[in-house]
């Protein structure tokens, strides 16, 4: 289970700031962020080397995508298309809106079950993919104004998700990251963190650690600027490891 962070504050300078912790086996290969797919020139995203997806990336038009697991989807089904796929149809187009209406009309049924997160810096969208129920069209819903925490339940779901339960009121409390000056330390402190709600486990913290190969293998942050800040340029953050060991930097 992964944790994608969204905070939407139109009219500010920087209208859209996402965090997102990635949770995986730590046996399944990866490259962080980059240029990786030579038919994608505008993409930078990090590689799913097993599939050849992302999880979250960014193109050169501000789009920014990333997918998490729905309830009991880890991992691969050799006989559905990788999800990691979506994320970069996503990013093949110009806008959070023609990506998030033209993924709404796949065939969600040739793919486990996902939460798609699509945005930009003036709209943003959750898509929820039912895997196999339903008539397999995804759910298409947007993403309000303030901050939202997507796990691999419904946005800002406390009742199903403990995670969600705990970090969601850390994160609204917390001040708002400032990308102009490079300070997100309101952010990162909280992505590091390994707590959990007595009862719940390792795995329903923000920081996953485990003695298993399961856990947090890298965060991101990224920054939205408005069209008049800077032509709308964008801030892109990664840490190649967990959190709390890993420093966060800058993503060219």
């Amino acid at each position: 289970m992964c944790t994608l962070v969204i905070l939407r504050r139109p009219g500010h300078d920087w209208p859209v700031l996402i965090a997102a912790n990635r949770d995986e086996n730590a046996e399944r290969p990866w490259r962080p962020p980059g240029r990786h797919w030579p038919d994608r020139p505008e993409v930078v995203a990090g590689m799913d080397e097993l599939a050849g997806g992302t999880w979250l990336g960014l193109n050169d038009r501000g789009v920014v995508a990333g997918i998490l697991n729905r309830p009991d989807s880890l991992g691969p089904d050799p006989r559905l298309r990788s999800r990691g796929e979506l994320v970069l149809e996503a990013l093949d187009h110009a806008d959070a809106v023609a990506a998030a209406g033209a993924l709404s009309h796949l065939d969600g049924r040739s793919y486990r079950s996902f939460n798609l997160v699509v945005a930009d810096n003036r709209d943003a969208w959750w898509l929820r993919g039912f895997g196999a129920d339903g008539d397999g069209r995804p759910a298409l819903h947007e993403i309000g104004e303030g901050l939202s925490m997507i796990t691999a339940h419904d946005p800002n779901d406390t009742a199903g998700s403990a995670r969600t339960r705990l970090y969601l009121p850390r994160f609204r409390a917390a001040a708002p990251p400032d990308p102009a000056s490079g300070d997100w330390e309101s952010w990162t402190r909280i992505l590091a963190s390994r707590d959990s709600l007595p009862g719940t486990g390792p795995g329903e913290a923000m920081n996953v650690a485990t003695d298993s190969p399961f856990g947090t293998l890298s965060s991101s942050l990224i920054g939205l600027a408005a069209a008049h800040v800077a032509g709308g340029k964008a801030v892109f953050l990664f840490a190649s490891g967990r959190p709390d060991e890993a420093p966060y930097l800058p993503v060219e």
